[in-house]
């Protein structure tokens, strides 16, 4: 009679994660301190990493323009999206935060917080937004064309966003500068499910 063998497809062992985890957001934490010693940051993408979501009582942006798009998601490899850009954005209390699961089970939130922004070129992808608008010289186009991308969207010159909660997929700013800024990590129950 043969003896049965176990097989060990995958495991995951704490030491050796921790320390990876550990090396990620020391460098993660490096990364904001040299935001904190300039005050800025150039060309910074977000993105890829599932969605997150954005918080803000004010934000004044110029050059606004929505365009339909499709973008991955953290569940998805196309979902129906807009893009948001802008040439300049100004935001007050800007926050912003993600939450993961760890492999034990828990979940944590972690989280970027600004009372003064400061964006030039931003390009925002977003699949739920709840807020109140503002726009001036507003103006939609349409175009007659079967390609999705490019059959509509919308500009003004300017667009004023007052208590906002977006979630969003992608995130890029040509420049940032965070006033004031405060990153935290925190455990939760459970994950925030807005528009799940």
């Amino acid at each position: 009679m043969k003896k049965e063998q176990k097989i060990v497809v995958g495991k995951t062992i704490k030491k050796k994660f921790l320390i990876a985890m550990g090396s990620g957001l020391l460098a993660l934490g490096l990364l904001f301190s040299i935001f904190g010693f300039t005050g800025s940051a150039f060309a910074v993408p977000l993105g890829g990493i599932g969605d997150f979501y954005v918080e803000f009582d004010r934000l004044q942006g110029t050059q606004f323009q929505l365009l339909p798009h499709v973008g991955e998601t953290g569940t998805s490899d196309a979902e129906p999206m807009v893009r948001n850009k802008m040439d300049t954005a100004k935001i007050t209390n800007l926050h912003i935060y993600k939450d993961l699961k760890l492999p034990t089970g828990n979940w944590v939130r972690f989280h970027v917080q600004a009372n003064e922004t400061t964006i030039k070129g931003l390009i925002h992808d977003a699949r739920f937004i709840d807020a109140d608008f503002d726009f001036s010289e507003l103006a939609i186009k349409e175009t007659n064309t079967s390609d999705f991308l490019k059959n509509w969207g919308q500009s003004a010159t300017s667009i004023n966003i007052t208590n906002a909660k977006i979630v969003t997929d992608y995130l890029f700013q040509s420049m940032v500068s965070l006033g004031g800024a405060k990153i935290s990590v925190e455990k939760i129950d459970q994950p925030d499910i807005t528009n799940q």
